[in-house]
């Protein structure tokens, strides 16, 4: 019990000191890129919000839990677990959210160009603002209502339908109301990881095709061009790949308590510890398949700003010529 215990500690702890920095990292340099390039490109928008949202994820529930293990008890009181469950659902939601958004804008950046595809592309560019806010509202809507089951951990007498988080319980009341608010959330999960394979598929796809296309041809400035967006799609879908195996298994696991009661805290753990583990390394994937973050390391004074190798915005320029 007590190397059980030290595990949990070590682990949501190194969650906590890696994770943090790293999105905060990973917000603030994609912040000062588009100052300095006077503009904030399609690709650094969606970054710059999953960023945000993993680290909402780690400050509201991660942070809280690592204090835990520590040794803090009785962090938070009615209202503080209202607020903290609700940042951390919505920001959790937003990070499905934005992954799977992400992948589908990639994917129709990708798209051979022709009339159909080229206004669409130009809509797309135009709108990523928007729909990330389109989500926000969304998700803060579908949870608004929940946070009336959550309250501070006490030795009250709870139905059996109850998630126990540490410092906070999520008393569902009934069994009705327990599987209906689950099944939302696992539904919502569902729709967007469907929209992430598809739009994945295709990318593996079109990077066969590109791939059968380009042997036997000398490389020239379209063919480069054409590499750049294809190395960006890979690093898409390599976290797409990431994402579909720590979050499927959190779901996974949410789908199957939804059919006990009196789950044990030790289950809650686990799914916050995949959910978290994503928004950690997330941040790490971004900092390594981007050289123009970490050129920064290299000579942190230099005003010109090196051209990306890999990033997700190779299109955004052709977009206007």
């Amino acid at each position: 019990m007590a190397i059980n215990f030290l595990l949990e500690a070590f682990v949501f702890n190194s969650l906590v000191i890696i994770g943090i920095p790293a999105n905060i990292f990973i917000f603030l340099r994609l912040a000062h890129i588009s100052v300095l390039e006077k503009r904030f490109l399609p690709s650094n928008i969606i970054r710059i919000s999953l960023s945000f949202a993993n680290l909402i994820i780690l400050v509201s529930r991660v942070l809280p839990q690592a204090l835990y293990f520590i040794g803090v008890r009785n962090l938070f009181d009615d209202k503080q677990c209202k607020l903290v469950i609700y940042f951390y659902r919505v920001s959790r939601a937003m990070s499905i959210c934005i992954t799977s958004y992400l992948s589908c804008y990639q994917c129709i950046l990708i798209a051979p160009v022709n009339a159909k595809s080229k206004p669409l592309k130009q809509i797309l560019n135009c709108n990523v603002a928007l729909m990330i806010a389109l989500f926000l509202v969304m998700n803060m809507l579908v949870y608004s209502a929940r946070i009336f089951y959550v309250k501070a951990t006490s030795n009250d007498t709870l139905s059996p339908y109850t998630l126990r988080l540490v410092y906070c319980d999520i008393d569902f009341l009934n069994y009705p109301s327990y599987t209906i608010n689950g099944l939302v959330s696992a539904i919502r999960d569902i729709i967007f990881v469907g929209l992430m394979i598809i739009s994945s598929t295709y990318m593996l796809y079109v990077l066969y095709c590109h791939g059968q296309s380009m042997k036997g041809m000398r490389s020239s400035d379209r063919g480069q061009q054409k590499t750049a967006e294809y190395k960006a799609s890979r690093v898409v879908i390599l976290l797409v790949a990431m994402y579909l195996a720590l979050f499927g298994m959190d779901n996974s696991m949410w789908i199957y308590t939804l059919t006990m009661s009196n789950v044990e805290q030790r289950v809650n753990d686990t799914r916050l510890f995949l959910s978290a583990s994503y928004a950690a390394l997330c941040p790490i994937h971004t900092f390594i398949f981007s050289p123009k973050l970490h050129s920064w390391f290299k000579n942190p004074w230099r005003k010109q700003i090196i051209t990306f190798q890999v990033s997700f915005v190779t299109n955004d320029t052709s977009l206007s010529t």
